[in-house]
């Protein structure tokens, strides 16, 4: 946002910065970078600094800008610019309906993900008023609170490798009403946890599942911005899901419900993870983009 940025030469550059000149410059230099999707992240951002809805930002365009307010824009361009991610520079991603915060510590919620929590509260439904539940790769606690705030009568678990991950997360349960029927836990997968002790009708989990080989080419707001453990599925893209798959069965109850989110193409493989396990009634479910998303199957009673 240089002077006389928008080739309006002198004149311009003497005008004031309004809310819509600027968010119109905004939109016009996202979209000469490729980036999708220009004037709403303009405007969002824009809304941001000015502590306003975003409606604001189309019914009040001659108002100018203070100083202060155009530095504090003028900042977000340039991380944008740099392929930051929107919902980090606002510090907030919605997620079935709720807002969740989110930095560089977490992975950032996305629609896709949802598929998980309708097919955790489809296929538990028979037990909908009481039962445990274990979320594991939690990062933002999207899952885990989401589920906790739709079955307040059964307790969740929620757990991560990171600390970070974890304080993340905690702190949406908190903001999002979800405090006296969660715990969250600090680990390796099911490393915190007491099979004596540990037992569970539900776990789900997000594990980090893009072929390694593949990560290179991810769009750079996703491959130098969001953390590189909750992307790396390793060589095969499912090393994770398999060790999440291999070490539930000590950790669940007659008749529990396991549920994975995959990549598109992953969903023969995971189903196969799922049958060699032990596992009964596998099913892939799709997300609301018709690609396969989320796998699931049921422990059998012994």
């Amino acid at each position: 946002m240089s002077e006389g940025a928008g080739g309006e030469g002198g004149r311009a550059a003497a005008e004031p910065w309004t809310v819509g000149r600027v968010a119109r410059w905004a939109a016009d230099d996202f979209k000469a970078r490729g980036i999708e999707g220009a004037r709403l992240e303009a405007e969002l951002l824009l809304a941001h600094v000015l502590k306003v809805d975003r409606v604001r930002i189309l019914t009040d365009p001659s108002r100018p800008l203070e100083a202060g307010e155009l530095a504090a824009y003028r900042e977000l361009i340039r991380r944008r610019r740099a392929r930051e991610p929107v919902a980090y520079l606002l510090g907030v991603r919605e997620f079935y309906g709720r807002p969740f915060r989110v930095d560089r510590r977490v992975l950032i919620p996305r629609p896709d993900t949802e598929t998980l929590v309708e097919v955790a509260l489809a296929r538990t439904r028979h037990r909908s008023l009481s039962g445990r539940a274990l979320d594991l790769c939690t990062g933002s606690g999207c899952v885990a609170v989401t589920f906790a705030r739709e079955r307040p009568t059964w307790r969740v678990d929620g757990a991560d490798l990171s600390p970070g991950a974890v304080a993340v997360a905690r702190d949406n349960a908190l903001r999002l009403g979800a405090v006296w029927n969660v715990r969250w836990l600090v680990g390796d997968l099911y490393a915190p946890l007491d099979p004596a002790r540990d037992r569970y009708d539900l776990v789900t989990a997000n594990p980090p599942y893009i072929p390694r080989g593949e990560i290179a080419a991810l769009d750079p707001d996703i491959r130098d911005f969001e953390p590189r453990v909750a992307l790396d599925g390793g060589e095969s893209g499912l090393e994770l899901a398999a060790r999440v798959v291999r070490g539930a069965p000590p950790f669940l109850r007659p008749g529990a419900l396991l549920a994975l989110e995959i990549m598109t193409g992953q969903g023969a493989d995971a189903r196969a993870l799922f049958e060699r396990a032990g596992f009964a009634d596998v099913e892939v479910a799709n997300d609301y983009g018709g690609r396969e998303r989320v796998v699931s199957g049921r422990w059998p009673a012994r």
